[in-house]
């Protein structure tokens, strides 16, 4: 029963709770803005850098598709914002996705590749929406380029740091998944 109501409980903290790296409404939508937005917010940079992290476990494809499936699907949400298309429970998709990213990199959940992208594009498509919803006319395709370069530098990074720390074994990438997760977590309660 108390396993139920946290679950619930978190939920609707989830549901009431803003994401964190989202715009000032007197930020312009410059390149330099673009590429700055997704650092700017510890919801953004866990996500990313998660999903470099997983994809590093998978390996192989999974290498490039999995991140490559993140920035384009996200680019796709990007695009649905700005042209006025809603979609619902935007905030509380983006601190699921980093909850459930870490999750999947501190229990190294090996899917197909094509699964894999699956998922991450889910999230994906909420994070560029986030993006997008808050930006207005100005300057989105500057913008939307600056955080989809940032985006892309973000999983590489997580994937670099995947490919390091599986060298000393898969603790410490889990360990990551693991803090990830909670910093999610926190980001709701927080």
């Amino acid at each position: 029963m108390f396993k139920r109501l946290s679950l619930s409980a978190a939920f609707l903290a989830a549901a009431a709770a803003p994401a964190f790296a989202h715009l000032d409404p007197t930020e312009h939508g410059s390149l330099m803005s673009g590429v700055s937005h997704p650092l700017s917010g510890a919801d953004h940079v866990l996500a990313m850098v998660a999903v470099g992290l997983w994809a590093s476990q998978i390996g192989g494809r999974a290498l490039f598709a999995v991140p490559a499936a993140f920035v384009t699907t996200m680019a796709a949400g990007f695009l649905l914002a700005v042209s006025g298309f809603a979609l619902p429970f935007v905030e509380p998709a983006v601190l699921a996705s980093v909850i459930g990213l870490g999750l999947l990199v501190a229990t190294a959940v090996r899917l197909p590749t094509a699964a894999s992208a699956a998922i991450v594009g889910l999230f994906a498509l909420f994070h560029g929406h986030a993006h997008g919803g808050e930006l207005g006319a100005a300057g989105a395709v500057q913008f939307g380029l600056g955080f989809l370069v940032s985006t892309a530098l973000l999983h590489a990074a997580g994937v670099g740091l995947g490919i390091s720390l599986s060298r000393m074994g898969t603790i410490a990438t889990r360990l990551l998944g693991a803090v990830t997760a909670l910093g999610g977590a926190a980001l709701i309660f927080g």
